[in-house]
């Protein structure tokens, strides 16, 4: 049964005739009421396009791809920054915007509810989305491990599963979690606040995909997305680095992983980033770019990563070394082998 949501919406067109115009799903993992998803959001609808933003109520970072739905209709405390208050809907929206929505779920459970509830009411006459933009996230999320820690990029895989195009957005920590009431420019230093430049660049970003899309194609194929990492952005102090260049990377080639580190004195462990050896063999794709790691931490410049979704086994000359090595009790002709019958390689 759908929740008892007594709001009128006004009717909104199914189709755009210019290719400028996009029907764009917002999500993230830091909250509904972060500084970089509401100036991603405000900057995105000034450049014309619909947006119907659905995240967190509360932080939900480093949750991945998990897909856990509240089994409360109502808040148990107090969304992030106060911005909703314990005992209200565990769905609703902003009081002064129909547009901005918070759900008590994971960041993917959020893009779910987008496409199966919220998007239903608010939109009645569409029937899928242009895109999905995650984030910008408070925090860079580089490497492949992400795909099971981010849950910026677990909103974004979500997404491109159920065949929407799907861009993941990761900025530096800017000042850490801030609420969008402290947005504030300029900065101490005479400069536009971080959160409003990661939100100018993600519109850049997007735009740049659509003026290049020809009208009537979708913005990526179909099970492809991105993920983008921004540099950490330097306006509150100075100008070092609030215009970052996008560049090309792949997501290993440098990527980290974590090394467990045991304190006698304690008798406890801590995580330490140490290269990651496996992480950063080249299986497939092309070796020759820059990781994304080196990129986005040693110097001022965007990390720009393809991705897709499909994780099946690589072809070449490793992958035959391991089908020779599994012969002859596991077939390679897509019928299945059963222990203790008498198979030939094939």
């Amino acid at each position: 049964m759908r929740p008892p949501f007594t709001l009128i919406i006004a009717t909104i067109s199914c189709c755009f005739t210019t290719a400028q115009a996009l029907r764009i799903l917002l999500n993230n993992d830091d909250g509904w009421a972060s500084a970089n998803i509401r100036e991603t959001y405000r900057l995105l609808r000034e450049a014309g396009h619909q947006v119907l933003l659905v995240a967190p109520v509360v932080d939900n970072s480093g949750q991945g791809g998990r897909s856990v739905f509240t089994r409360e209709s109502t808040l148990m405390a107090n969304g992030e920054f106060d911005s909703v208050l314990k005992g209200a809907p565990s769905l609703g929206h902003d009081k002064g915007d129909v547009n901005i929505w918070y759900y008590n779920g994971t960041p993917a459970a959020c893009t779910f509810v987008n496409l199966d509830f919220v998007m239903g009411e608010v939109w009645p006459q569409v029937n899928a989305p242009d895109l999905l933009v995650s984030g910008p996230n408070v925090g860079q999320n580089l490497g492949g491990f992400l795909y099971t820690l981010s849950g910026t990029m677990g909103a974004t895989t979500a997404a491109v599963g159920r065949g929407v195009p799907a861009i993941a957005f990761s900025a530096g920590s800017n000042g850490g979690q801030r609420s969008y009431t402290d947005v504030k420019s300029p900065t101490e230093a005479g400069l536009t606040d971080p959160a409003t430049i990661s939100a100018n660049l993600t519109v850049k970003l997007v735009q740049q995909l659509i003026d290049n899309t020809p009208q009537g194609e979708r913005l990526l194929p179909l099970g492809y997305g991105i993920s983008v990492n921004y540099p950490d952005i330097t306006s509150f102090k100075d100008n070092s680095c609030i215009d970052p260049p996008f560049v090309r990377t792949r997501m290993t080639g440098g990527a980290l992983s974590t090394k467990a580190v045991y304190n006698n004195a304690t008798g406890i462990f801590s995580g330490e980033n140490i290269e990651g050896v496996g992480l950063n063999a080249c299986i497939n794709g092309n070796c020759s770019l820059r990781g994304e790691t080196d990129v986005a931490l040693k110097g001022c410049e965007t990390a720009v990563t393809i991705f897709s979704v499909d994780y099946d086994v690589p072809t070449g000359p490793d992958t035959s070394k391991i089908e020779d090595r599994l012969r002859p009790l596991v077939r390679t002709d897509g019928s299945g082998s059963t222990a203790g019958n008498d198979v030939s390689p094939t």
